[in-house]
């Protein structure tokens, strides 16, 4: 993993192929670096090292649920970084009301990627270049549905 490469997208989901998928999908869109991790205990381990710009995480994983990741992180860094969160289960009353102000968005699977890379564009820090390589060829050129 590079050091200080630029802000990134970071996804955390326990399933592999998912990491990899969103990755691949992500990466023929946005031109930042991207770093995946299927252990949330890891990435935290490497969030010092990491330059958030957007976090992506599951909300249903071993170790640490989404939410959990999402306000550890908050408390981690100086200035908590936009966080979308992507489950297959509804969130409970207690947690939807104690929904983090950086927790920008909740996608339910499945999803299109592109709706993905249109929540992580709209939240894409203010201060820092922008990752979209060529929107148009990359938004319209797949229709896979993720998750």
């Amino acid at each position: 993993m590079k050091e200080k490469a630029g802000k990134s997208i970071v996804i955390v989901d326990d399933e592999h192929s998912f990491t990899e998928l969103l990755e691949h999908l992500l990466g023929d869109h946005f031109s930042c670096p991207i770093f995946t991790f299927t252990n949330p205990l890891q990435m935290l381990e490497a969030l010092p090292r990491l330059d958030v710009g957007v976090l992506v995480t599951d909300y249903c994983m071993p170790h640490r649920n989404g939410m959990e990741l999402i306000r550890k992180v908050a408390e981690c860094l100086s200035e908590a970084p936009a966080c979308v969160l992507i489950t297959g289960h509804a969130l409970d009353d207690d947690e939807e009301a104690e929904r983090p102000a950086h927790l920008k968005a909740i996608l339910s699977k499945p999803f299109r990627w592109q709706q993905l890379a249109s929540v992580i564009e709209t939240h894409w820090p203010a201060n820092a270049a922008s990752p979209v390589r060529d929107k148009v060829s990359s938004l319209h050129r797949k229709s896979d549905v993720v998750g």
